[in-house]
């Protein structure tokens, strides 16, 4: 029984870098059973791997975001804290030199560690090199350490189509654009470059996802000049928006264009008040304030 795990974190390593021998409970495939499954569409790559009596490891690549990785298992195995992250050579490899990658942490969830898209990187690489990354830390249930190990086996074939699922990725998710804003300068109904980059990735996506059902477009103005003429240029803002959406190919009947004028200020800055709000509404989606009828409309509309 080991007392003091992380006192001895050290020893455990330089034990783990020369001999690459079994230590601890491990989870892992083994060469009869080790898959990687890939999973593609524009939105969202992964690559999961079943990993035995423990549950999942997946790389995961969304559009508009990294990649990252994360562990998965609905049953509490690890005690949250510090574990160590080994690229280590498998048992089929004794004398391969292997790396530490570092510390990381774990929690209590059923995905109790996730990576960022530099570690993820790292392993990702050692597994091309016929390396085996592996998560050590103490079990929950007692002072002896779990060892999860990713086999490299049959990898590299399911990572060629991955790598061609993320060159195929939409530029961003759903989260990214389901509510978006576009700024005018005072009086102003001009779009800016950006302002277009942003509505052709509206675009792409709204094309993409079959259950966005409706895009609703709403003008606003400042506070700056007469009520009717802020309608108007509100009016004048949410047209050209949504004009542009719908010639780049969003079918006109799913678009629906509310002008507000200076009636629902987003701030108390002016310029904060000069937009055009873009949401996207799914199937089922139904927002208890259909109309902008209050102060907060945005939030629930826009």
């Amino acid at each position: 029984m080991i007392h003091s795990f992380f006192s001895r974190l050290p020893a455990i390593l330089a034990l783990t870098l020369v001999s690459g021998s079994a230590w601890g409970i491990r989870y892992g495939a083994g060469i009869e059973n080790s898959q990687w499954y890939l999973s593609e569409s524009v939105f969202d790559c992964t690559l999961t791997h079943e990993v035995p009596s423990y549950g999942k490891a997946v790389f995961r690549h969304q559009a508009g975001a990294e990649l990252s990785f994360y562990l998965e298992s609905h049953n509490r195995l690890m005690r949250p804290g510090r574990g160590l992250l080994v690229v280590e050579a498998p048992a089929w490899r004794p004398g391969s030199k292997s790396r530490p990658v570092g510390y990381i942490d774990v929690d209590e969830s059923h995905r109790p560690v996730t990576l960022d898209a530099r570690r993820s990187m790292i392993m990702i690489s050692g597994l091309l090199e016929g390396m085996a990354p592996t998560l050590t830390r103490r079990a929950w249930y007692s002072d002896e350490p779990i060892r999860i190990s990713l086999s490299n086996i049959n990898f590299a074939r399911s990572f060629e189509g991955y790598r061609g699922c993320v060159a195929s990725l939409l530029p961003v998710n759903f989260d990214q654009i389901k509510r978006s804003r576009i700024p005018f300068n005072s009086g102003s109904t001009q779009l800016s470059s950006a302002d277009y980059k942003l509505l052709d990735s509206i675009v792409l996506y709204v094309q993409a996802d079959s259950t966005v059902e409706r895009v609703f477009v709403d003008g606003h103005s400042d506070s700056v000049g007469s009520r009717i003429n802020n309608r108007a240029l509100s009016e004048q803002r949410a047209n050209i928006v949504a004009e542009y959406l719908i010639e780049q190919g969003i079918p006109k009947d799913r678009v629906t264009v509310r002008a507000h004028g200076d009636q629902f200020p987003a701030s108390r800055r002016a310029a904060d008040n000069r937009r055009t709000t873009i949401r996207l509404q799914r199937q089922g989606e139904r927002p208890a304030l259909q109309r902008a009828n209050s102060a907060y409309a945005e939030d629930a509309n826009g």
